[in-house]
Parts: C-alpha cells; sequence; structure tokens
C-alpha cells in the first residue's frame, strides 16, 4: 500500500435551511464577536440577511467585511485585517464563493497567528494557529470550504497561494436554499469548476494521490454530471441544487489531498490578466489539456467518463476517452459558457504571454500526468482560441 496523508474539514453540515442554526452554532463553538466575510453581490442580493438574522436571533455580535472581489488582490485581504483587528473578533465566517472563503481563511489565519501575509505564500510556511473559522459557500463549485488553500491575486496580474492545514475550517455548512438564485450563467461555469476538480485529482501525478481522493472525486464527479444541467435550467429545485453542493464538496476533498494541475496552472492567468471567472477560464482550457494528457492518463478518463455520463459504459474504452473529453466540451456549449478564448476577448498575440505566464504555476504543474512545457502550453491555448 502506499503510504498517504488525508485531511479535511473536520465537521459538515449538509441541510437545507441550516442557515437559521448558525446562531446557536457560532454561540457554542466561536465565542461572542465574528466577522462576516462577504461580497458586495450577496449583501445587494438579500442573502446575507438569512445568516445575519440567525446572529441577531442569538445575541452574536458581527461586523460585516463586504469588500471582497473576484480574484481578491492583496489590498482586499489588508482591509479585512483592518476590520477584523478593529472589532476584536474570536472567529471568521467566509460566506459566499471561493474568493470570500479564501479571505476569510487567511484573516482567521493572520489574526489568529499574528503572521504576516508576505510570510506564509507557498507551501507549508504558515505556522501560527488560526482562529476558529466556518465556511458558507452560495456557490457549488471551488470547493474552498473543505481545502486548506488559498488563492489570491499578488501584483496587477500573478496568482499566489497560501497553502497549509491550518486553513481547513472548523465547520462547513452546506445549505442548498443559499444557492436557490444563483444565475445560470454562474451555475454552469461553477459547476464545471468543480467537475475540473475531480477530473484533476484522479488523474494527479502528486505523490500523495491516494485511494480515499480518487473514490471521491469519483462520487463527486457522479453527482455533478447527474444534476449539473438540471440546476442550471431549474435554478429552484433544491434536490439538484443539494447534489450540486455535495458533489463540489467531495471534489473539493478530493484535490485539498490529490492536487489539481495542469487545467488549472493554464486558467490562472487567464482569470488574472483577463478577468474571466474562475471557473470559466477552466472550462476553456479543459478540453484541450485532457486531450493533451490522454495518452499518459487514458485509462483514468475511461474510467471518470462513465462517472460523468453513465451511458458511456457501453463505448470501447479504446473510444470512450475522445467520446469523453467531446461530451464535456460539448456540455459547456449546452450550458451556454463561452467556448473560446476569443469569445472572452483574448487576442491572438496574447497567447505567448499567457503561456509565459502560466509556467510560473509550478505548485500545479508537477502534479500534471504529463510535463508541460512553455511550447505545450501555447499549443493549448491555440486550440482553445
Amino acid at each position: 500500500m502506499t503510504a498517504f496523508t488525508f485531511n479535511t474539514t473536520k465537521s459538515v453540515i449538509c441541510e437545507p435551511g441550516a442557515i437559521k442554526r448558525l446562531g446557536s452554532i457560532v454561540s457554542e463553538q466561536m465565542g461572542r464577536s465574528v466577522l462576516l466575510v462577504t461580497d458586495p453581490g450577496l449583501i445587494k442580493a438579500g442573502l446575507l440577511d438569512s445568516a445575519t438574522n440567525a446572529l441577531d436571533e442569538a445575541g452574536v455580535q458581527y461586523r460585516v467585511f463586504d469588500g471582497v472581489v473576484a480574484d481578491p488582490p492583496v489590498a482586499v485581504v489588508e482591509a479585512a485585517l483592518a476590520e477584523a483587528r478593529a472589532a476584536n473578533i474570536d472567529g471568521v465566517i467566509g460566506f459566499g464563493g471561493g474568493s470570500s472563503m479564501d479571505v476569510a481563511k487567511l484573516i482567521a489565519l493572520l489574526i489568529g497567528g499574528g503572521e504576516k501575509l508576505d510570510d506564509v505564500y507557498g507551501v507549508g510556511m504558515a505556522k501560527g494557529q488560526r482562529l476558529p473559522l466556518i465556511q458558507i459557500p452560495t456557490t457549488a463549485g471551488t470547493g474552498s470550504e473543505v481545502t486548506p488553500i488559498s488563492i489570491i491575486t499578488v501584483g496587477e496580474t500573478e496568482k499566489k497561494g497560501v497553502v497549509a492545514p491550518q486553513l481547513l475550517p472548523d465547520i462547513a455548512l452546506l445549505d442548498a436554499e443559499l444557492t436557490l438564485g444563483l444565475p445560470a450563467p454562474v451555475t454552469a461555469a461553477t459547476g464545471v469548476d468543480a467537475m475540473v476538480h475531480a477530473i484533476e485529482s484522479y488523474t494527479s501525478a502528486s505523490a500523495n494521490n491516494n485511494p480515499v481522493s480518487k473514490a471521491l472525486a469519483r462520487e463527486g464527479l457522479r453527482l455533478l454530471g447527474a444534476n449539473i444541467e438540471t440546476a442550471v435550467k431549474d435554478g429552484r429545485n433544491v434536490q439538484a441544487r443539494s447534489d450540486m453542493l455535495l458533489g463540489a464538496m467531495l471534489a473539493g476533498q478530493a484535490f485539498a489531498n490529490s492536487p489539481v494541475a495542469a487545467v488549472h496552472a493554464l486558467a490562472y492567468p487567464i482569470g488574472g490578466i483577463f478577468h474571466v471567472p474562475h471557473g470559466l477560464s477552466n472550462a476553456l482550457v479543459l478540453p484541450h489539456v485532457m486531450r493533451f494528457n490522454a495518452d499518459t492518463c487514458g485509462d483514468a478518463y475511461a474510467t471518470l467518463a462513465t462517472d460523468a455520463f453513465p451511458d458511456l459504459a457501453s463505448v470501447p474504452a479504446d473510444q470512450r476517452v475522445n467520446q469523453f473529453i467531446d461530451r464535456l466540451e460539448a456540455l459547456s456549449a449546452d450550458l451556454g459558457l463561452e467556448q473560446t478564448l476569443r469569445d472572452v476577448g483574448i487576442g491572438e498575440t496574447d497567447l505567448p504571454t499567457l503561456a509565459s505566464d502560466a509556467m510560473k504555476q509550478t505548485r500545479l504543474l508537477v502534479n500534471n500526468p504529463r510535463e508541460v512545457t512553455e511550447a505545450d502550453a501555447l499549443a493549448v491555448y491555440q486550440a482553445a482560441f
């Protein structure tokens, strides 16, 4: 047996309407004063009211930081830190998509451990302990509620990660009712993002790729594949939304321990330079990276194909891989996502810059089943153009 380590969030609450219990959960496990980290869109939509009402009923004091933006820059983290210090908080709640949850992780870590952001970039660099942390996703995509990773934008375009076991939250609260109003394009992009997590985790070249992650990746992909179209086209379907949240979380648990690879590495420059949402960035390069990898991990792709699309079980394995990739590409189109880099405003002359920037993502590229050179990255971007 290959040795491995598997870590995840220690408590998961998966229940429609569970947000109503947030006040009692915080009172029992966090203290009397918390920082809620979210974004202005959720404030405008009134979605945060469910959380603040629950805290009010329990008499929990809270301060709201709603300055999170997509691909949050260092300035957002610094502003949230200032808010947290002023409030003298006992704990942190991340409420929103991956950006809000990633910022919440860093606030809990940096306030609790007293370290500086510049000192914790990379893998295992954080030494201090964080404040109590609850994560409440409002999208079914990033899986950030069960990962020890926080990604922020440094400078104009570069994505940097903080990877540390302390970032795993105490509680992940999955309430499908919070996702019922999610617009179809966001549901589609975040759902494909979660599918990418499952696929890349299962095929990861990481030395810690393990049977637990593989099992979670397959079940996550099964749930996502079976429900993404329903969730996009019938957004009020609570069962589909619940299954999407669960599938995204399982995929998150998988890749938290068996990390993602070239799809994410090539997606990051698309988001960092051109501000394309992360899930859509992944969708744009997914089929092309998979075709690049197919000769190396075709057997794994053939296995995953039947999880995402059960009808492919009747297709011979040697034909199944190409059909799997084609079906993922068709699914993306059927969900209404943009299909090419030019569709999101990227020019052909931008492709070498993307390829050069992708090479900085060594933390991810090392996990790809096939080595990726800068020339390979450029060829993928050209295929996606």
